[in-house]
Parts: C-alpha cells; structure tokens; sequence
C-alpha cells in the first residue's frame, strides 16, 4: 500500500425519506447500474411495510437493520501451521454493510413475487428477531463465542 486510502465521499441523501443510510442500501440493492428501479423496490418494500404494521417503513427497516447488524466476527489466522477462527470486534462501518448485504441477500433467496415482496417479508421478520438474516448474525456470534479462546491470538 504506497498511495494514501481514498477518502469516503458523501453520499447523498434519497428522495422520499432524506436519509443516507437508505442510499447506501439502494446503491448495494442495485443491480447493473438500475438505480431507479431499486429505489422504485425500495419504496414499494416500506409501503408494504407501513400497511402491515401501522408504522413508519423507514423506523421497522432501521429496526430490523439493528437486530441483523453482528458485533463480533471471526478472522482465519495462521499460526505454526494451524488455521484458527480468531473473534475480532468489527468497526460500526463494516456492521453496517454486513447488515444491509446480508438483507439483501436473503431477500432476494425468499420466496414471493416481487423483489419489494421479497424484502418487506425479510424486513418484517428481522424485526420482530426472526429470518434468514437474523440466523446468520446468531451463527456468526456462536461461531465467535465458540472459539473465545482463541482470542489472544488477535491480529
């Protein structure tokens, strides 16, 4: 690494609800560059929502992005010879993006018609803590909570 890490640029709030944070998770829905269309799945998704639970879309999927969000992953490590799964707290940027692609992904497996379909039932689910994507922040913490004793090995 010679040159200096490229700086973070801002991103711009979306439309509807004024919020970075649901930009960024737009941009990673996106697919080939599609922006209107992830943002159009977006909305329907919170609409769907809203009905559902009586409640502001944005505060359950916030709500939902919380309670998918890991603290702790483990980090593969050679020593002597051996691999060891090492525990590592991760930093609030990586939690974030852990969460959305997580989401994302296991909206996309579900079964429904539509993509907004799709991702309302997922963001309905993490939020009352269940789901996909919630199982797999629990594993991630077994996983780290299974090999604490490694943890003085940390990078």
């Amino acid at each position: 690494m010679r040159k200096a890490r490229a700086k973070k640029r801002p991103l711009a709030p979306d439309p509807r609800y004024h919020d970075q944070l649901v930009t960024r998770f737009v941009n990673d829905m996106m697919i080939s560059g599609k922006k209107s269309i992830a943002y159009k799945c977006f909305y329907d998704a919170m609409d769907i929502v809203e009905e559902k639970t009586n409640e502001s879309g944005v505060d359950v999927w916030k709500k939902a992005l919380n309670n998918i969000m890991p603290m702790v992953e483990v980090k593969s490590r050679r020593i002597g010879g051996a691999t060891f799964q090492i525990p590592v707290e991760i930093r609030a940027d990586r939690k974030i993006s852990q969460g959305i692609k997580w989401m994302i992904l296991y909206a996309r497996k579900r079964n429904g018609k539509s993509m907004a379909e799709k991702l309302s039932a997922e963001v309905l689910a993490a939020a009352k803590g269940e789901g996909a994507a919630v199982k797999k922040k629990e594993d991630t913490h077994k996983m780290a909570e299974a090999n604490k004793a490694f943890s003085h090995f940390r990078v």
